[in-house]
């Protein structure tokens, strides 16, 4: 199916996108300054970072129980990741008020109503998505996001929980903070059904850069990344010392050299990469599951 271009600004010769965002309102033009972070200038962090914040979630055994009674994680891993991204992507590259955007929202609502899913469970999930991508990219980015590029990504997302139905959004990005924090406090602990969807969703993650049989060799890899409460909460081991360090290491020292590079002139865009999910293109209404 051929799919519509985003709406995008793109830098001219001797343009900046960081300058771009600079020049830009967060508190008025927060869907264009979330687009450019996530398309120019933190595209691969910010992917990585939001596999992240949907796998924090699984550590809440109230959204884990769920997550496995649907079955997508043991019967098509695959599928469910590529609509949620593809959702989410939807939303961001088109805009939340737009028609491609409106209509992936309304596809993810009618998903989300087959299911008794509390306010306080959405809300936590809404806020690893304003979180996870800022600590990722203080950890490991190219350079940290600025206060401004923080607000508008906190009032983008606002934006898009505001649309889902979510009740009691902070009204800060500071407020949001303490309750993901404070809600992981309370809420993660460990059982089988977080062992059985995390498990699941690393063997997926770790399937994008290494054949089956060396899938088993990149598990630690992935654990030496999870804080100690992520990591009881799904079961894993803590992995050996020397690779705790090694992979953030690893990761730092790609930042380092991204500094050196050229910057991205080419928006990233994630609804168009290819996927053997759906090999000739995908309708949004078909997108995720099904009564």
């Amino acid at each position: 199916m051929k799919r519509i271009n985003a709406p995008i600004w793109k830098p001219k010769k001797g343009e900046r996108v960081a300058d771009r965002i600079a020049f830009l309102d967060p508190n008025e033009k927060f869907e264009e300054i979330a687009r450019l972070l996530y398309a120019y200038e933190f595209s691969w962090d910010i992917e990585r970072a939001l596999e992240f914040a949907l796998f924090r979630t699984y550590a809440v055994p109230a959204i884990s129980s769920l997550l496995a009674k649907t079955g997508e994680f043991e019967n098509r891993p695959r599928k469910r990741y590529d609509d949620t991204e593809i959702i989410l992507a939807e939303t961001k590259e088109h805009g939340l008020e737009s028609r491609r955007g409106t209509e992936a929202i309304a596809r993810m609502n009618e998903m989300h109503a087959r299911y008794r899913i509390s306010n306080t469970d959405m809300l936590y999930v809404l806020s690893t998505f304003i979180c996870e991508p800022i600590r990722w990219l203080d950890r490991f980015g190219r350079r940290p996001m600025t206060n401004k590029e923080q607000l508008a990504w906190f009032r983008y997302y606002r934006g898009l929980g505001s649309r889902m139905g979510i009740s009691a959004l902070p009204d800060s990005l500071e407020d949001m903070v303490r309750f993901n924090v404070n809600y992981e406090t309370e809420r993660f602990r460990f059982s089988e059904t977080n062992a059985t969807v995390a498990q699941s969703t690393v063997n997926l993650l770790l399937s994008f850069y290494l054949p089956r049989p060396l899938i088993p060799l990149g598990r630690p890899v992935v654990h030496a990344l999870l804080d100690a409460p992520l990591r009881e909460s799904m079961g894993f081991q803590k992995p050996p010392s020397w690779l705790c360090r090694a992979v953030p290491t690893v990761l730092r020292l790609r930042a380092f050299a991204l500094r050196r590079l050229p910057l991205r002139r080419k928006p990233r865009l994630l609804t168009q990469v290819p996927r053997p999910t759906y090999p000739q293109g995908y309708d949004i209404s078909r997108l995720g599951t099904f009564r």
